[in-house]
Protein backbone atom coordinates (compact mmCIF):
# COMPACT_ATOMS: atom_id res chain seq x y z
CA UNK A 1 0.00 0.00 0.00
CA UNK A 2 0.75 3.57 -0.98
CA UNK A 3 1.21 5.80 2.39
CA UNK A 4 0.01 9.50 1.35
CA UNK A 5 0.34 12.87 3.44
CA UNK A 6 -1.28 16.13 2.43
CA UNK A 7 0.51 19.46 3.29
CA UNK A 8 0.18 23.11 2.46
CA UNK A 9 -3.64 24.03 3.97
CA UNK A 10 -4.04 27.25 5.38
CA UNK A 11 -5.88 30.52 6.03
CA UNK A 12 -6.15 32.70 3.03
CA UNK A 13 -8.21 34.97 1.86
CA UNK A 14 -9.71 35.27 -1.45
CA UNK A 15 -7.87 36.16 -4.79
CA UNK A 16 -4.88 34.75 -2.71
CA UNK A 17 -2.60 31.20 -4.36
CA UNK A 18 -2.06 28.37 -2.61
CA UNK A 19 -0.37 25.48 -3.57
CA UNK A 20 -1.07 21.93 -1.73
CA UNK A 21 1.12 18.42 -1.96
CA UNK A 22 0.47 15.18 -1.67
CA UNK A 23 3.67 13.31 -0.70
CA UNK A 24 3.73 9.51 -1.38
CA UNK A 25 6.20 6.55 0.50
CA UNK A 26 5.95 3.09 0.10
CA UNK A 27 5.60 3.14 -3.58
CA UNK A 28 6.25 5.41 -6.67
CA UNK A 29 3.58 7.85 -7.69
CA UNK A 30 4.23 7.94 -11.06
CA UNK A 31 2.46 4.26 -10.90
CA UNK A 32 -0.68 5.54 -10.19
CA UNK A 33 -3.66 8.07 -10.58
CA UNK A 34 -3.61 10.72 -8.30
CA UNK A 35 -7.27 12.05 -6.94
CA UNK A 36 -8.08 15.35 -4.87
CA UNK A 37 -11.10 15.17 -3.23
CA UNK A 38 -12.77 17.58 -0.94
CA UNK A 39 -15.33 17.64 2.29
CA UNK A 40 -17.09 19.42 4.76
CA UNK A 41 -18.36 18.78 8.09
CA UNK A 42 -22.16 16.72 7.13
CA UNK A 43 -21.46 17.35 3.66
CA UNK A 44 -20.37 14.23 0.83
CA UNK A 45 -17.09 14.01 -0.42
CA UNK A 46 -16.67 15.99 -3.69
CA UNK A 47 -14.51 15.62 -6.62
CA UNK A 48 -11.47 18.23 -7.18
CA UNK A 49 -9.08 16.93 -9.75
CA UNK A 50 -7.35 13.96 -10.42
CA UNK A 51 -4.15 13.24 -12.83
CA UNK A 52 -3.12 9.85 -14.90
CA UNK A 53 -0.13 8.72 -16.70
CA UNK A 54 -1.97 10.81 -19.87
CA UNK A 55 -4.15 13.50 -18.54
CA UNK A 56 -5.44 15.39 -16.13
CA UNK A 57 -9.46 16.18 -15.44
CA UNK A 58 -11.00 18.82 -13.00
CA UNK A 59 -14.46 19.67 -11.61
CA UNK A 60 -16.11 22.68 -13.64
CA UNK A 61 -16.59 24.73 -10.15
CA UNK A 62 -12.46 24.29 -10.33
CA UNK A 63 -11.36 24.52 -13.91
CA UNK A 64 -9.38 27.40 -15.27
CA UNK A 65 -8.04 28.09 -11.06
CA UNK A 66 -6.52 24.78 -9.94
CA UNK A 67 -3.47 22.88 -11.60
CA UNK A 68 -2.64 19.19 -11.30
CA UNK A 69 0.93 18.44 -11.46
CA UNK A 70 3.11 15.49 -10.88
CA UNK A 71 7.07 16.13 -9.11
CA UNK A 72 8.51 12.47 -9.71
CA UNK A 73 12.16 13.63 -8.44
CA UNK A 74 10.33 14.13 -5.07
CA UNK A 75 7.29 11.41 -5.65
CA UNK A 76 4.77 14.11 -4.51
CA UNK A 77 1.69 15.63 -6.80
CA UNK A 78 0.72 19.03 -6.33
CA UNK A 79 -2.44 20.89 -6.67
CA UNK A 80 -2.16 24.68 -7.22
CA UNK A 81 -4.83 26.93 -6.12
CA UNK A 82 -4.74 29.94 -7.99
CA UNK A 83 -8.01 33.19 -7.75
CA UNK A 84 -9.41 30.83 -4.16
CA UNK A 85 -12.71 32.07 -3.10
CA UNK A 86 -14.71 31.08 0.18
CA UNK A 87 -16.43 28.10 -1.41
CA UNK A 88 -13.01 26.48 -1.48
CA UNK A 89 -12.81 26.11 2.01
CA UNK A 90 -12.58 22.42 2.73
CA UNK A 91 -10.80 19.80 4.04
CA UNK A 92 -8.85 18.01 1.24
CA UNK A 93 -7.69 15.05 0.64
CA UNK A 94 -5.37 13.31 -2.06
CA UNK A 95 -5.99 9.19 -3.18
CA UNK A 96 -4.07 7.02 -5.58
CA UNK A 97 -5.43 3.75 -7.81
CA UNK A 98 -3.55 1.91 -10.35
CA UNK A 99 -5.71 2.41 -13.32
CA UNK A 100 -7.30 5.16 -15.07
CA UNK A 101 -11.04 3.67 -15.99
CA UNK A 102 -12.74 6.52 -14.51
CA UNK A 103 -10.72 8.98 -12.43
CA UNK A 104 -13.43 10.40 -10.70
CA UNK A 105 -14.16 7.38 -8.42
CA UNK A 106 -13.23 3.82 -7.34
CA UNK A 107 -9.49 5.00 -5.26
CA UNK A 108 -8.47 2.70 -2.84
CA UNK A 109 -5.99 4.64 -0.44
CA UNK A 110 -6.22 7.78 1.24
CA UNK A 111 -4.32 10.60 2.91
CA UNK A 112 -5.48 11.75 6.45
CA UNK A 113 -6.32 15.77 4.75
CA UNK A 114 -5.38 19.19 4.92
CA UNK A 115 -7.21 22.05 5.87
CA UNK A 116 -7.89 24.89 3.23
CA UNK A 117 -9.82 27.71 4.60
CA UNK A 118 -10.87 30.74 2.67
CA UNK A 119 -11.82 34.18 4.39
CA UNK A 120 -14.02 36.94 2.23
Amino acid sequence: QVNLVESGGRVVQAGDSLTLTCDANGDTLRRYSIGWFRQAPGKDREFVAAISWITTVYEDSVKGRFTLSRDNDKNAVHLKMNNVIPEDTDIYYCAAKRDSYDLRAEYGNWGQGTQVTVSS
